[in-house]
């Protein structure tokens, strides 16, 4: 089976009748939104369906797509009986499984499924991406963010706060995360992920964090809501890079948001009074490139942190297969990072670069295969 995993609004669906389309391959396309409130015995009649027209058309293969498959109570168990049945008796169905939401989506593989799937992770839309289908500009892109569904909007900053708020952090989080296991303090929930996103690019410990909460809670019930906001694709805390995973676990975090224009629709700024004032756009600019590593992070499969002692910092770390390699993001002409320099020297890392005009531009950056600087 393949599974299309991925955050709201990315274009996972839509991926996915394209490639129906050019199929020459028998399929069908089963919606479990055209079947709300129905039990797994629904999986069942359509992939039974499935078998019959196979059958009666003397088909070898067939493909069938089961969208929004975390709606289906119990699917995963279903799914997995149907799959084994046709494992056993030789019936060559190919199975595509995907959903709005990442989280239910993930559960219900880790419950029942291992062994039987492969993964296709879709993020955000990069750049490149936005550049090509929108015609979108570098400071667009980095302002606005990577959501499709929002390149008609950038000209009413009003609708396109609300488009964000209500499409993506909304659904995420009354949809996923709310529906996917008891949260016993949902209000907290949604202060932690406003506020992580007004810190984007920043390390806050939680403690910090907890005094500018209005609800109650302790850092333990935090760090947990902020893992849900990251599995979710929303907000993550990335952890200080070290060689110790104990310490890894118990850093400071610093707060990065998965798509920028989460940042800024919470944020509530003015794209075109926003670049007038450098010390603001840096900030913008440097969370939206650490949007795009987060992003890439969990669809390229490496590991992000950041590194920091004393006055000496590196704003992201990247790793994969057992290589490192650390990256200054620099909004203005310095050419010198201190920070790098020193981490070179303790961790002996794969390779150390700017990112910026003294070093490797932006718009280079974010068109270049990441993996290139590592693998």
């Amino acid at each position: 089976m393949q599974v299309v995993l991925g955050p709201r609004q990315v274009g996972k669906t839509t991926m996915i009748r394209q490639v129906l389309q050019d199929l020459t391959i028998a399929n069908q396309f089963f919606s479990a939104d055209m079947a709300a409130g129905s039990q797994s015995a629904w999986i069942a009649r359509q992939w039974q369906t499935a078998r019959v027209i196979m059958q009666a058309q003397h088909l070898q293969e067939y493909v069938i797509v089961f969208d929004e498959i975390q709606k289906i109570p119990q699917w995963s168990e279903a799914v997995k009986k149907e799959w084994d049945a046709d494992t056993f008796s030789g019936v060559n169905i190919k199975v595509v499984l995907l959903g709005s939401s990442r989280v239910l989506i993930e559960k219900g593989l880790g419950e029942s499924m291992a062994g039987r799937f492969e993964q296709i992770r879709m993020t955000h839309w990069t750049y490149p991406e936005m550049h090509e289908a929108f015609g979108f500009s570098l400071d667009q892109w980095l302002y606005f963010g990577g959501y499709p569904g929002t390149a008609s909007l950038i000209g009413d900053e009003d609708r396109f706060c609300s488009y964000i708020n209500g499409a993506i952090i909304d659904a995420t989080i009354n949809k996923d995360i709310l529906l996917d296991s008891p949260v016993s303090k949902p209000a907290l929930l949604r202060q932690t992920f406003e506020l992580g996103c007004l810190y984007s690019g920043e390390i806050l410990s939680l403690t910090k964090l907890l005094g500018q909460l209005q609800d109650s809670g302790n850092t333990t019930t935090l760090s947990g809501y902020l893992q849900r906001l990251s599995d979710s694709g929303l907000l993550c805390g990335l952890q200080k890079y070290g060689n110790d995973a104990s310490r890894r676990r118990a850093s400071v975090p610093k707060f990065q948001v998965y798509n920028n224009a989460l940042n800024t629709a919470v944020k509530q700024l003015d794209f075109d009074g926003v670049r007038q004032k450098p010390d603001v756009w840096g900030r913008i600019a440097e969370s939206g490139i650490g949007a795009y590593l987060a992003s890439q992070s969990f669809s390229r499969r490496f590991e992000l942190y950041y590194w920091r002692e004393k006055s000496w910092e590196v704003d992201f770390v990247m790793k994969y297969r057992g290589r490192t390699i650390a990256l200054e993001i620099k909004t203005n002409n310095e050419s010198r990072s201190k920070g790098l320099e020193v981490f070179q020297e303790k961790f002996h890392p794969y390779g150390a670069y700017i990112i910026g005009s003294a070093g490797i531009p932006f718009e280079t950056f974010l068109t270049m295969d990441l993996l290139a600087l590592i693998a």
